[in-house]
């Protein structure tokens, strides 16, 4: 089976399985703050086409106006856009993504333009669909409390993290398997699982 064709019949699976968790949080979030339930983010995809990424909305309408990074305990996070995150359940509208071919389950996170044009190697990463998750979101998965322990969260994004995920990345590229795709959305999983158990 093709990783397009898996991409495809997973996501349509998961979206029929996930439809009343996916309309309970919906809900959440009207009750919490009001609409729209759905944020939408311009990201650098296949081939280096522009599209439309779709998650959960976490943050305040228009929060954008005050800067792309969130930070740790950023001020803009709604009450419930800091469960959402912390179990990454902002990402499964993603799924969406994947169902219409933009993303894949498994691939390079994809980057906002001004972001994905700043080194020459991302070129690169273009050439596979980007997906929901990839080693690199494993193990940067408090990247958000990382960037909030820097003095410039921005400079330190780009100068540093920037170029870590864009080499582990392209390592994806060079060694991925549809077994070894199978693994890291199993180890997403558990590093999911992890962080709920360890908050109770």
């Amino acid at each position: 089976m093709s990783k397009r064709a898996f991409d495809f019949l997973a996501s349509l699976v998961g979206l029929a399985l996930l439809a009343i968790p996916l309309g309970a949080v919906a809900l959440a979030i009207i009750i919490d703050d009001g609409r729209p339930v759905l944020f939408r983010q311009t990201r650098v995809g296949l081939n280096g086409r522009e599209f439309s990424l779709l998650k959960f909305r976490t943050m305040v309408v228009n929060a954008e106006a005050d800067g792309r990074l969130s930070v740790g305990k950023d001020r803009r996070i709604t009450g419930v856009g800091r469960a959402l995150r912390r179990y990454k359940l902002d990402e499964l509208p993603q799924l969406l993504n994947v169902l219409l071919g933009e993303m894949s389950l498994v691939g390079p996170r994809p980057e906002v333009p001004e972001y994905a044009h700043v080194y020459p190697e991302q070129e690169r990463v273009w050439s596979v669909r980007p997906g929901i998750t990839d080693p690199t979101s494993i193990e940067l998965y408090d990247e958000s409390e990382i960037l909030a322990r820097v003095d410039d969260a921005e400079r330190y994004y780009v100068d540093v993290l920037l170029p870590q995920k864009t080499r582990r990345y392209l390592a994806y590229i060079d060694s991925h398997s549809f077994l070894g795709d199978i693994g890291i959305i199993l180890r997403t999983f558990g590093r999911v699982l992890h962080e709920r158990t360890s908050s109770e």
